[in-house]
């Protein structure tokens, strides 16, 4: 497959999957985005990608200056929490690389409020984050999303979408099965082409 290294144009890319504005977890593994034709989109494939996605959800600020060091470890997150869907989604053992890349992210930001103490107007509690922090923050923020999906009550609606060659994941709702409307049209589109093709005469 041909990368798209950039934020590929607008409509390359489906809009969020079912469940994504409940878990950013599942927005952040769908930005590896197979699109028909051999494409392939990826949303953190630069810094610059990286940085827009992170403040696109609220887990940076614009000018936080994500190198490629840390859009490199964005996107390695990302596949070990691709992995876990997929051993979710297939009933299959987790890849104890994949938990133990999933518990380090977890551990990277403190999840209690630190005790401060301004001389004006005495102690405060508050999250510490500075610069070299928001990756860490962003990655622990990720992973616990990830964690809570996967144990809990909506993990039994989670699917892949049954479009190929659309690699993303969903929250089933029903029968849907497809991520978008697009890959919904593909989908049936190609049902139809292999009943006519089927039952054409030989």
């Amino acid at each position: 497959m041909r990368p798209v290294r950039e934020n590929p144009a607008a409509d390359a890319v489906p809009p969020p999957a079912p469940g994504a504005d409940e878990y950013v977890a599942l927005d952040f593994v769908n930005s590896a985005v197979a699109l028909p034709g051999g494409q392939f989109a990826d949303l953190l494939g630069t810094p610059e990608a990286a940085n827009r996605w992170l403040t696109g959800h609220g887990l940076a600020p614009a000018d936080a200056g994500v190198r490629e060091m840390c859009a490199a470890q964005l996107r390695s997150l990302r596949e070990h929490l691709r992995a876990l869907f997929a051993a979710r989604v297939d009933g299959l053992p987790a890849l104890p690389s994949a938990l133990a890349a999933v518990n380090d992210a977890l551990s990277r930001a403190p999840t209690a409020a630190l005790l401060y103490w301004d001389e004006k107007n005495g102690p405060y509690r508050a999250a510490p984050c500075p610069t070299n922090e928001i990756l860490d923050r962003a990655l622990a923020t990720l992973a616990a999303n990830a964690a809570d999906l996967l144990t809990g009550p909506d993990a039994d609606r989670l699917t892949g979408c049954g479009s190929r060659p659309c690699n993303r994941y969903l929250l089933r709702h029903g029968r849907r099965h497809w991520c978008s409307t697009r890959c919904g049209d593909r989908a049936r589109a190609a049902r139809a082409y292999a009943r006519r093709a089927g039952s054409a005469p030989q």
